[in-house]
């Protein structure tokens, strides 16, 4: 424990230098730039994270400026208005001029119309950088054809926003380069037994084999097989599930702290993928996969159904309670503030998603597929034919998806609408954000019990309240998990076979990722259902999918078969994901995961208080570990 605390304190102390390193925070000095150019202007006081100064010179003495500019995420969507840009005075030769803030967490198109004809003069489209400073010069070439240039200046250059990513890496890699040196020294007889005899972490297998989602390896196969991966006399769990879980949740944890407030550690604004929306599909294939393995245990020692069942409703129950009375972003309001209270979220989801597909495994599970004695008219296919009711179910409830998403008559929007609403689709259904899904919530739920600020509000300018975890979209995470119980009929199907294995999960992935293909037209904006995470669509279901079969087959292979990685670090909170989950979300505002930043307009100090904070948590889910303290419901 010395050791990891010590090992936390050097992380800590390597990150909170991301704070002085010279040209990894935001510039403070004033002053005018040096070397000036046309359009030069002093250096104005800091802004804003994300953000530049453009100053628009008007040199045209005839008319005014418009100017307006449009964001390069935002699809299909309004210009707005940014300044308007007054004419020069051509006596005292003093152009017009106009400051504004720009963006630059995405390409602007600029664009500049007359104050009197309206008609475009010119159209700019340019990634600003962060805390840039840069000039727009309007004059006419020719007085004679009247031609308007539009020139761009840098006065003084941006700052690069990424470095503290760069310098992040380098210190969690110099720590991984630590570990790799100090288990290499574990290999030499003496230091290895000086360890083991501070530490015995023999009995700690032993003592977790059914907490909810960790299934126990072991009692899944007969006990007249010695298979080499589960070859040891003790029961011992698929260490790779627990790896996966515990990587989807740290990733979750860093992101829900804020990723440093970079919009790729952020969600996506409607369309697309980010790292951020990834993880939470991740965590719920591999809820299912877990439920497979280990209702499959507990069936062969001899559990009944109906015991089962009542400890799966017991569990669905404590996790919605959970996400409605402890994990609720609406306690800002107060803690009785039950009018406004949010009844969709992250737990309250997975509850009902365990639910379901904890049931249908349970009702429908036949004697002796798990193990093979079944006979099947295709062997091939024997991890999916025995299973064809839960197929039948899941198919229908897909069915039911695509008919209220694309065939539901939505007041004001047209049907099987799927966009953000607000700016969106040239401002023509401002009130229709999510479509269906949108609708189904507010009638249902009403709208204060809902979600207040998507993540399309600040793109897209919608006004309209959308929960990213509401009513119709739950039926797609089912989906989502019911891919990850499929994932745990492979391994129950094909155990031992390792090959089979590694090579289903392979298969399972092209036909995802085809899928998704062909949903999307490999376009983010223009498919027949594009990837969304606010909607849950399809074909997000099946993209994230296509990647989770993926990295469970490269964790099951370098951890379980061929046991070059341990699983280390994300094993730990891997172990209890419950606890580390609901504690992040409760002490995320006490230090010390959370202190007064000098400057919370610089990446690096986000980067360095979540980066911190995530670390504080895999290390306490390690000191859990050891302690063998798992919290299970």
């Amino acid at each position: 424990m010395a050791a990891a605390a010590g090992l936390a304190a050097a992380v800590a102390a390597a990150l909170g230098a991301l704070l002085m390193a010279p040209g990894l925070t935001q510039p403070h000095s004033g002053g005018p730039p040096e070397g000036s150019g046309p359009g030069a202007v002093e250096r104005h006081p800091p802004g804003r994270m994300d953000q530049a100064v453009l100053l628009v010179r008007n040199e045209l003495p005839a008319q005014g400026l418009l100017l307006t500019a449009r964001s390069g995420s935002c699809h299909q969507c309004l210009y707005q208005f940014l300044a308007f840009v007054p004419p020069s005075n051509g006596s005292l030769r003093k152009p017009g001029t106009a400051e504004v803030v720009v963006d630059t967490q995405h390409p602007l198109t600029l664009q500049l119309n007359g104050s009197v004809s309206d008609t475009e003069l010119c159209k700019i489209q340019y990634h600003f950088g962060e805390f840039g400073n840069y000039s727009l010069v309007v004059k006419t070439l020719s007085t004679s054809t009247k031609t308007v240039s539009c020139d761009l200046v840098i006065n003084e250059g941006p700052v690069n926003s990424y470095l503290p990513i760069l310098f992040a890496f380098l210190v969690y890699t110099g720590t991984l380069t630590i570990l790799i040196v100090g288990r290499l020294l574990m290999k030499i007889h003496a230091v290895r037994n000086w360890v083991y005899k501070k530490l015995n972490p023999r009995e700690t297998d032993r003592l977790i084999n059914s907490e909810l989602g960790s299934p126990n390896t072991a009692d899944s196969i007969s006990s007249d097989l010695t298979p080499h991966l589960w070859s040891t006399a003790s029961r011992q769990r698929l260490r790779s599930l627990d790896t996966f879980r515990g990587l989807s949740l740290i990733i979750m944890v860093f992101v829900n702290y804020g990723g440093g407030k970079y919009w790729f550690f952020k969600h996506e604004s409607w369309n697309g993928l980010t790292v951020a929306d990834l993880v939470f599909p991740w965590f719920v294939f591999i809820m299912g996969t877990s439920i497979s393995l280990s209702l499959s245990s507990m069936l062969r020692w001899g559990s009944s159904k109906q015991k089962l069942l009542g400890k799966i409703m017991w569990r669905s129950f404590l996790l919605i309670l959970l996400g409605i009375i402890v994990v609720n972003p609406n306690y800002c309001l107060g803690p009785l503030s039950w009018d406004n209270i949010r009844i969709p979220g992250v737990l309250q989801r997975l509850g009902f998603t365990y639910l379901v597909v904890a049931a249908l495994e349970l009702l429908f599970t036949r004697a002796g597929a798990e193990s093979g004695t079944l006979e099947t008219l295709c062997p091939a296919l024997q991890d999916i034919l025995p299973y064809w009711p839960q197929w039948i179910f899941i198919l229908m409830l897909e069915a039911i998806w695509l008919c209220l998403t694309f065939l539901l008559p939505v007041p004001g929007c047209p049907r099987g609408y799927l966009g953000p609403g607000g700016i969106g689709d040239f401002g023509n259904y401002p009130n229709c954000t999510g479509g269906a899904a949108g609708y189904i919530d507010r009638l249902l739920l009403g709208e204060k019990h809902i979600y207040q600020h998507p993540s399309s509000c600040v793109i897209y300018q919608t006004t309209m309240p959308y929960d990213p975890e509401g009513i119709l979209g739950t039926i797609n995470t089912i989906f989502m998990a019911f891919l990850g119980l499929q994932a745990g009929k492979i391994i129950l199907s094909y155990r031992d076979q390792h090959k089979q294995i590694i090579s289903r999960f392979a298969i399972w992935s092209i036909v995802m990722g085809i899928v998704s293909a062909i949903l999307t037209k490999c376009s983010k904006e223009d498919g027949f259902i594009p990837i969304n995470k606010n909607l849950w669509s399809l074909s997000y279901v099946t993209t994230t999918s296509c990647f989770a079969f993926i990295l469970l087959l490269l964790m099951y292979y370098l951890v379980d078969v061929k046991r070059l990685w341990s699983g280390a670090p994300f094993f730990y909170p891997g172990m209890n994901s419950i606890l580390v989950y609901i504690g992040h979300e409760v002490f995320e505002n006490y230090f010390p995961f959370k202190w007064k930043m000098q400057d919370s307009q610089s990446h690096a100090e986000h980067l360095t208080q979540n980066l911190t904070a995530t670390t504080l948590w895999v290390i306490i889910s390690y000191v859990l570990y050891r302690r063998r303290i798992f919290w299970k419901i």
